[in-house]
């Protein structure tokens, strides 16, 4: 059995469009399982869960947006394959411009951004990959949350597909199920 994980992008949840329809494509193939998890707002908070959850390298792990981070943190770990849909890179920097309080619309519950989060995101990322052939990066430059040269960057040497248009959700994901479960599921 292969074992795959996704994890959701900040103030998302495994209940999310991209969520569900990757858990629903991988629940069909047989030999894997796919595991989304509810992560908690803290970076601290979310990669203890992740370390509680993920007891042995796994066969990749898919992520979106800060959920991308977080896979490739992992990633580079566990030494593991990566997709990461509209990554954040550097989301310290990002998540910087949302220090507040916030309603989380799907799980209902109310959440702080603060200023230490940060701190706890820049000591997490990886300042080069080991492996970039390990990651696929979809990327859309109509993103309107995060510059997608960035990742073009940062993630040198990975597969990229680069979709002109588009915003952050990654319009029209489900038609590129069948690439991510291919990559994914690639013997090393």
């Amino acid at each position: 059995m292969q074992q795959l994980y996704y994890l959701h992008g900040f103030a998302s949840s495994s209940q999310s469009e991209k969520a569900r329809l990757t858990q629903d494509y991988f629940a069909a193939l047989p030999g894997v399982q796919l595991t989304a998890l509810d992560l908690p707002y803290t970076p601290a908070e979310a990669m203890a869960t992740l370390q509680q959850q993920i007891t042995a390298p796994p066969a990749a792990i898919i992520g979106s947006s800060l959920g991308g981070f977080l896979a490739t943190v992992l990633a580079e770990q566990y030494g593991c394959r990566a997709c990461l849909i509209n990554p954040a890179v550097a989301p310290h920097k990002v998540l910087a411009d949302y220090i507040g309080e916030y309603q989380h619309p799907v799980l209902q519950q109310r959440y702080q951004v603060r200023t230490e989060h940060m701190s706890q995101l820049a000591s997490l990322m990886p300042l080069t990959l080991k492996r970039p052939e390990q990651y696929f990066v979809l990327l859309q430059s109509g993103d309107e949350v995060l510059d997608y040269r960035q990742a073009l960057k940062y993630y040198q040497g990975a597969r990229f597909e680069l979709v002109e248009g588009g915003d952050h959700s990654f319009v029209g994901y489900q038609q590129y199920l069948a690439q991510i479960a291919e990559f994914c599921l690639q013997q090393p």
